[in-house]
């Protein structure tokens, strides 16, 4: 289909390349993708079970995990259905709209997935600098708002992003070189100004990345103080264990994420395939991880399961 720029504004339809680069290995790729995303689904709504039948777990630590579990289901979600077709059907055309669509989600819960570890950062930090007043600092009240400010957060910051893409006329360009409707990958196929778009989406990174990065950071420095002055040396190893759990939760989310984000504004040396087979695992390898991690290492988790 020739599309007209005089006439059309933005194309009825987008194709999604898949990896590209990777096109004929892409069928085998899909398997372990597969996996990884049944493991990732199943392990979150166990979870999400488990929290919600259990009113011995209706505290601010497992609050914030049953939240985690949620956004972890929703990016998920958002692109593995469609990246399998994709992969296994060669069903690459995905409507206009229904690429905003797609696109929103996974901004906005990369956002409240960043939100959430660092509320959990911080509630790691009162747990043990402030024992005494956790359950005064971190009350019901205070865990839900904090939770519906990460999600507010994520929606106000990411809708502009889709509205300025709406904007942009596409011409006769339609060929997306990824698995899903990333941001930049689709501001690539604008053929207007796309300044706005570009300035505005690294306002967004560096304001969530940022400043959820700094608190998770001085939260653990803090913790990493107290922790070093314990007398025990059974009590120094426990909590630096639980704490190294939490510390490669972030780094499986924040390192991919990041990658990903600087290589399509400046990464123009890194293989394309490499590049978007990172982005896609940054939405399956944290979602995957997080119910296993969270719940081997949670004594009152593991209890429930077995």
């Amino acid at each position: 289909m020739s599309l007209n720029s005089t006439t059309f504004s933005h194309p009825p339809y987008f194709l999604l390349v898949g990896i590209p680069g990777l096109e004929k290995q892409q069928f085998w790729i899909a398997f372990p993708f597969c996996i990884m995303y049944a493991i990732a689904v199943l392990g979150n709504i166990t979870l999400l079970l488990i929290i919600r039948a259990e009113k011995s777990l209706h505290q601010p630590m497992y609050l914030f995990l049953a939240m985690l579990a949620f956004t972890d289901l929703v990016l998920s979600t958002s692109t593995l259905p469609k990246m399998l077709g994709i992969f296994w059907l060669g069903s690459r055309e995905i409507g206009f709209l229904s690429c905003l669509a797609q696109l929103f989600f996974i901004h906005t819960f990369s956002s409240v997935e960043s939100g959430v570890l660092m509320a959990m950062a911080l509630d790691r930090y009162v747990a043990v600098c402030h024992p005494l007043r956790h359950s005064s600092i971190l009350s019901m009240q205070v865990v839900v708002a904090l939770g519906g400010l990460v999600l507010v957060r994520g929606v106000l910051l990411v809708s502009p992003l889709c509205f300025l893409l709406y904007r942009l006329p596409f011409c006769q360009h339609q060929l997306i070189s990824h698995s899903y409707c990333e941001h930049m990958a689709t501001v690539k196929l604008a053929c207007g100004d796309t300044r706005v778009n570009f300035i505005y989406g690294l306002f967004v990174a560096f304001t969530v990345t940022g400043s959820d990065l700094i608190l998770i950071s001085v939260s653990y420095t803090m913790i990493l103080q107290v922790v070093l002055r314990l007398p025990s040396t059974e009590a120094r190893l426990k909590a630096f264990s639980t704490c190294a759990s939490h510390v490669c939760i972030i780094l499986a989310f924040y390192v991919p994420a990041l990658f990903t984000f600087l290589t399509h504004r400046f990464g123009q040396n890194i293989s394309p395939h490499v590049h978007i087979m990172v982005a896609n695992l940054y939405l399956l390898v944290p979602p995957m991880l997080n119910p296993i991690v969270y719940g081997v290492r949670t004594n009152k988790l593991w209890d429930r399961v077995v």
